[in-house]
């Protein structure tokens, strides 16, 4: 629920509230959160992004129903992200894993899992990301695309990187979860 304060007096310091309105805020889906990480999916460290991903996702609307951390291993993401799918999600998000040391195998593991790929938001991903100075995004072979009626996208693991994927991602994934509630109806 959003509350919408109405103000007059624009000169000067202070303003008079006229009125507050409380509205509701569409649900914009429901989202999985996946942190691939070898250290947090073995308890050995914390995990600063997971919140800062829930958080980013409530503020555009979403529901997160969880946040899971899963080990750099093919199998382990791909299982996070097939349950996320079979869960009936709307958007899951996995983080870290895209870069290019031989431990990164998140893309390897979502391309397996995608019925199919949106190149151009994995370009903006990494164009806007590395415009922002997030050399890991600019780094990322991390893929974006549809499994069943889920949008699954991968974002390099940096505060920066997420900070402003998730700015670049959400009007997108708007777009993309409209167009999929569209079909199965």
């Amino acid at each position: 629920m959003s509350r919408i304060y109405g103000r007059v007096g624009s000169t000067g310091r202070s303003a008079t509230t006229v009125g507050v309105m409380d509205i509701e805020t569409p649900l914009a889906g429901r989202a999985l959160v996946v942190i691939v990480d070898d250290r947090t999916a073995h308890g050995e460290g914390v995990d600063s992004i997971g919140p800062l991903v829930t958080e980013l996702l409530g503020e555009a609307g979403f529901l997160v129903d969880a946040t899971v951390a899963v080990a750099a291993d093919e199998v382990e993401i791909r299982n996070a992200l097939n349950t996320a799918v079979i869960g009936g999600v709307d958007l899951v998000i996995s983080v870290g894993g895209t870069g290019v040391s031989p431990r990164d195998v998140t893309p390897d593991a979502t391309a397996a899992v995608l019925d199919r790929e949106i190149p151009g938001i994995s370009e903006a991903l990494r164009s806007s990301g590395l415009a922002a100075g997030a050399l890991d995004a600019g780094l990322s072979r991390g893929l974006v695309g549809v499994s069943g009626s889920t949008l699954v996208v991968n974002l390099a693991s940096s505060r920066a990187a997420v900070r402003d994927g998730m700015a670049t991602l959400t009007p997108l994934a708007g777009q993309v979860i409209g167009e999929l509630s569209w079909i199965e109806e």
